[in-house]
């Protein structure tokens, strides 16, 4: 039997639900979702996500099915079961821009409604935020190491799961990259999609030159993988392709999978020119990441894109996310969390990102209602459980927003190595007395 999509929820969910229910807590809460430290070889966060969580929200509803199976588990009361059998979200929601740059203890979305509507969301909005953004994350930074070069999205293959394989091309659109390998995501988003051939289409004739000829003629504009016996003599297989089919020869480029990339590289450009085939260019793959990628660039390898997929797909050096989902505020009540390295500051807040010239400098997280200097990032994107024709925005859209918003950053967060100093972010006096009276220390 399927899963119902509204049982993807921790059970202590539901448990507090009905408690609350019981015992009659149905004020309006306010909850911050945010990172509370940057994985160490992050300067910035490109938030993600927002999209699918509103799609979810405004959905949200319990079928029979998983009615059923909550009777089942012996925990629920009958008169509680009935009760989310109406159960809608009907709160409201302010969120950051999707693509926008965010930093540690800044709210990425806030939700105030009534306490056990913005309480149940909890693991829906952490799931689908925490994914997105972590891999959008990571793809800005191979889609700078690249330098304006193809990028092309291949880690289907291991993304975990099929949900992850789809949200994680539509972050890696939103962050730069130019196509994916996933049909699906390609219908899905109206993403452009992309491939070569693999090394069974070579292996599956008898001879290399053969296995290229025929996708060749089947496929113009091709991309030959060259690699599957020896890269070089790969590459002058094409060469006497091209020989042979003079007009007719239409081949893009060759792809370097194995091996020693950036001498492979430098011999195929050299083999290629010789030839007079200036036009085919070089694609690189095989477990590639931003770091090699500069390395290669920085080393003089004449590659015109790259296929990256397990260590985007999984943002392999830092696989998550310091998330948390807070309550903050509860009939009309600043609530705090004061446990160690886990402390959460009172209220609702907003985000004043300070420009100059164009360029970010600072932010300012304040109360919501403050009025301070800089351009308030989080904007109300659902109201009763609605969206706002506002919040809907294309994936191009997006996707321009990130860039632009990411051109704006200081050249030292842009950087892949750690920023000296880190960005800037103060707390408004509202804020700073809040932290005051609670006895905490001074910095963020």
């Amino acid at each position: 039997m399927a899963a119902s999509r509204v049982l993807l929820t921790d059970l202590y969910e539901l448990t507090m639900l009905q408690a609350y229910f019981d015992e009659g807590l149905r004020d309006v809460a306010a909850f911050n979702l945010f990172v509370r430290r940057l994985p160490e070889r992050r300067n910035y966060l490109v938030a993600c996500g927002l999209d699918e969580v509103l799609g979810l929200l405004e959905t949200l509803t319990f079928d029979e099915e998983a009615l059923a199976y909550l009777g089942t588990l012996g925990q629920f009361s009958d008169r509680f079961l009935g009760q989310l059998a109406t159960f809608r979200f009907t709160g409201d929601v302010y969120a950051v821009a999707e693509g926008t740059p965010v930093f540690s203890n800044e709210p990425i979305l806030e939700i105030v409604a009534p306490l056990p509507e913005a309480q149940f969301v909890e693991s829906l909005v952490m799931n689908q935020i925490h994914l997105q953004t972590l891999l959008a994350s990571k793809a800005v930074r191979v889609v700078a190491a690249a330098r304006g070069r193809q990028v092309v999205d291949f880690g289907l293959r291991r993304a975990h799961g099929l949900d992850a394989g789809l949200k994680a091309a539509r972050a890696f659109h939103v962050a730069g990259v130019h196509a994916t390998s996933n049909v699906a995501a390609g219908q899905a988003y109206g993403l452009r999609v992309s491939g070569t051939m693999a090394h069974s289409y070579v292996q599956a004739h008898d001879s290399e030159y053969e296995a290229f000829r025929r996708f060749a003629e089947r496929y113009p504009g091709t991309t030959l993988v060259v690699d599957t016996y020896d890269a070089v003599a790969g590459v002058r297989q094409v060469i006497a392709l091209a020989a042979r089919m003079g007009a007719a020869f239409n081949v893009a480029a060759i792809r370097l999978d194995s091996g020693d990339l950036g001498q492979l590289a430098v011999e195929a450009r050299r083999l290629l020119d010789a030839a007079g085939l200036f036009r085919v260019g070089i694609f690189a793959s095989g477990n590639l990441n931003e770091d090699e990628i500069d390395r290669l660039l920085s080393a003089g390898a004449p590659i015109d894109g790259f296929g990256v997929g397990t260590d985007m797909a999984v943002s392999r050096d830092a696989p998550s996310l310091d998330i948390a989902y807070k309550l903050v505020e509860y009939g009309g009540r600043g609530r705090v969390k004061l446990s160690p390295d886990k402390r959460v500051l009172p209220g609702r807040k907003q985000i004043f990102r300070i420009e100059k010239g164009g360029q970010v400098e600072r932010d300012l997280l304040g109360a919501h209602d403050d009025v301070l200097p800089g351009r308030p990032l989080l904007c109300k994107v659902m109201a009763g459980g609605a969206r706002l024709p506002e919040s809907r925005k294309t994936l191009d859209e997006i996707r321009t927003h990130a860039m632009n918003e990411v051109q704006k950053l200081p050249a030292r967060l842009r950087s892949l190595v750690p920023a000296d100093p880190p960005y800037r972010v103060d707390l408004s006096e509202a804020l700073a007395r809040h932290r005051e009276a609670l006895g905490l220390p001074h910095e963020r």
